[in-house]
């Protein structure tokens, strides 16, 4: 067996069958894996990635692995693993992965750790841990490049060449438009509310239902909520997204008045302390907390400790914080990422367009280092619209495409008649 630190790898035969049952559904990543297996453009590359430990990231490291990589994987979250999809990828294909749910803090970092002893030469990221490691302790040398999936990886490296500090090309792999548009809206809105749901029993129909942050995962549970029937109020800091929010047709309005109404609240803005003491002292009683950004600070929990005389775990991945005052909250999932800590995160098909991102930038990064500087970048639009055409493909559905007139209309300057 490879090297590894996974639970128990007698887990494998069922995460197999999760890890086939995802790839059925991820068909733009299977044509890229074929095409992969014919010329193994990354034969020998060497590739370390900090990703949710999940059916969907097994899809993508099996076709790195066909492309000739040699790919090693440790979870970006200690509480996203799914110990028995690890063990397949160990004992079933091969790739080296250390990761273990509910690992903590320490062993979460000396994963990362055996990664990095590996000195990749392209790093695959999922909120910048690995990165950032790697940055710490001075061991860049050998990386080329690296990818990042998410909007709070994005930012933190936006602010590292800002900084002049970062010290290889980034591709932000979150700006393509075949994943934001569709990773970030609709798999965050129906996973987060698929991970209420599992958690709590709870109805979601009448509720008045609290999101915080317009952005493209906000508006995806916005919209999924209401899909339900709840009641939706936007908090935003951001005026043109608060505009957009009430244009959409959802009520917007301070955090803290929003506290005193919500049954239920959701975080998706990758800032720290949004729902605050002070918005926690208002909350009425038996309110639900969680979160959907990638880093478990959006909620204080410090503050939420210190405002309970009592803590209980009522469900799997329900606290119920009794309050000195008499009121009862709810938090879920710790405070992490709910649609992975009490659901599976996105489902596949939507991790189908976000993974083949990642396939197809880390051969962009391969193929074009030595062009690229120190900075972050955006893939070609023209790898977005081949991710795009591929899925329409397998959707079986067919779109128009312009005339050589209406092409040259378009890049003419001249006055149109």
């Amino acid at each position: 067996m490879v090297e590894s630190k996974i639970r128990d790898p007698n887990l494998h035969k069922e995460g197999n069958k999760k890890i086939r049952w995802a790839g059925s559904h991820m068909p733009v990543l299977q044509q890229i894996r074929e095409d992969f297996e014919k010329i193994q453009p990354l034969k020998g590359v060497r590739i370390g990635a900090c990703l949710h430990v999940t059916s969907e990231t097994a899809n993508l490291m099996i076709t790195l692995k066909a492309a000739g990589a040699e790919v090693y994987l440790a979870a970006s979250n200690p509480l996203s693993t799914k110990d028995d999809v690890a063990a397949s990828l160990v004992v079933d294909y091969g790739i080296p992965v250390f990761a273990t749910h509910g690992e903590d803090r320490d062993s979460y970092y000396d994963n990362l750790e055996r990664v990095l002893a590996h000195q990749p030469q392209i790093t695959l990221d999922d909120g910048g841990d690995l990165t950032a490691l790697a940055h710490k302790e001075h061991r860049t040398e050998t990386i080329l490049g690296g990818t990042e999936e998410t909007t709070t990886g994005v930012i933190r490296f936006r602010a590292m060449e800002r900084d002049g500090v970062l010290a290889y090309p980034i591709i932000a792999v979150n700006d393509s438009k075949t994943k934001y548009l569709f990773d970030n809206r609709y798999g965050t809105g129906q996973s987060t509310i698929d991970g209420i749901l599992r958690a709590t029993n709870r109805l979601i129909a009448g509720s008045v239902f609290v999101v915080s942050g317009y952005g493209w995962c906000g508006r995806g549970i916005a919209m999924r909520a209401r899909g339900m029937g709840a009641r939706v109020i936007i908090t935003e800091v951001d005026p043109i997204r608060a505009l957009e929010a009430v244009m959409d047709g959802f009520e917007v309005m301070p955090i803290r008045e929003a506290a005193r109404r919500g049954d239920f609240f959701v975080t998706a803005t990758g800032d720290i302390h949004v729902i605050d003491r002070e918005t926690l002292e208002v909350m009425k009683d038996g309110a639900v907390l969680c979160n959907a950004g990638h880093f478990n600070v959006e909620i204080n929990l410090e503050a939420l400790q210190n405002l309970a005389e009592e803590v209980e775990r009522i469900r799997p991945n329900v606290e119920a914080y009794r309050l000195k005052d008499g009121r009862t909250l709810y938090l879920l999932g710790e405070g992490r990422l709910i649609n992975l800590v009490a659901a599976e995160g996105h489902p596949p098909d939507v991790m189908d367009l976000s993974f083949a991102n990642q396939a197809l930038a880390a051969l962009y990064i391969w193929e074009h280092h030595q062009e690229l500087e120190k900075k972050v970048y955006t893939l070609p639009p023209e790898i977005d619209e081949r991710i795009a055409r591929l899925k329409l493909q397998t959707l079986g559905i067919e779109f128009d495409e312009l005339t050589e007139e209406q092409k040259h209309y378009l890049s003419s300057w001249e006055e149109g008649t």
